[in-house]
């Protein structure tokens, strides 16, 4: 090969290239309520799934995304304002019939996020934005095959929350141990044993003492914070059901 081939732009590929999105289901506790954002779709007929409340998300921008997490991480701003939440990557979905317009994939992430202090905004592309109870949302017939992409973050999140400390990502620091726990059985939909919830919390090293707060008793009790919130950490078991 000559420095000239070399250097010339490579050639487009002779295929058409599909839709490439990115979808975010983005969690929350509110009112003892582990619940999901929505946006609600255009009345437009124009547009799929006119009216229809689906995942916030939207197409790659390949000016402005780096790569997937980058997408992601713009869609999340924009629809909550949050920076830096928990942020994990759920798995990827394809196909001729997802999207009427044309063969699409999307790149799924889940969000943890406190519900304190959360500023909800739309778009063009959206009526409305809101927050709706996960056992409600699985009922509603979703736009595209959102209902299908919830369902699987839904699994994924209480799988994971029997075996580590991601629903510390979902209170806003400092909390309590007594908080915290709500918040595990919360998620997992079932009482959790507090017998040894206290030992796992404190000898699995991702908590760091951060003063008294006022406690679900009203009176004072250690708060928490997390140590490193870049990743969850996993314990050596999985909780036991409270009788």
């Amino acid at each position: 090969m000559t420095k000239t081939q070399a250097s010339r732009s490579p050639s487009p590929p002779p295929f058409p290239l599909p839709y490439t999105t990115v979808d975010i289901v983005i969690f929350t506790v509110r009112d003892s309520v582990l619940e999901v954002l929505l946006v609600k779709r255009p009345a437009d007929s124009r547009e799929p799934f006119p009216s229809r409340w689906a995942l916030p998300g939207g197409f790659v921008n390949i000016d402005l995304d780096l790569d997937l997490l980058a997408c992601a991480r713009r869609k999340l701003q924009e629809k909550t304002g949050v920076v830096s939440p928990y942020l994990e990557q759920l798995g990827s979905w394809g196909g001729r019939d997802r999207d009427p317009r044309g063969w699409s994939a999307t790149h799924v992430y889940f969000a943890l996020i406190p519900s304190d202090e959360l500023e909800l905004r739309h778009g063009a592309n959206a009526a409305d934005v809101s927050w709706m109870a996960v056992d409600r949302a699985l009922k509603t017939r979703l736009a595209f095959d959102h209902s299908d992409l919830l369902a699987a973050a839904v699994e994924r999140l209480r799988s994971k929350v029997e075996y580590t400390s991601l629903p510390a990502f979902l209170l806003r620091e400092p909390f309590t141990l007594p908080q915290l726990q709500h918040v595990y059985e919360v998620v997992l939909g079932r009482p959790v044993d507090k017998s040894g919830f206290r030992t796992r919390m404190l000898a699995a090293g991702f908590l760091a003492e951060a003063g008294h707060v006022e406690g679900t008793s009203n009176r004072p009790a250690m708060g928490y914070r997390l140590i490193s919130r870049d990743a969850a950490v996993v314990f050596p078991r999985t909780f036991s059901p409270r009788g």
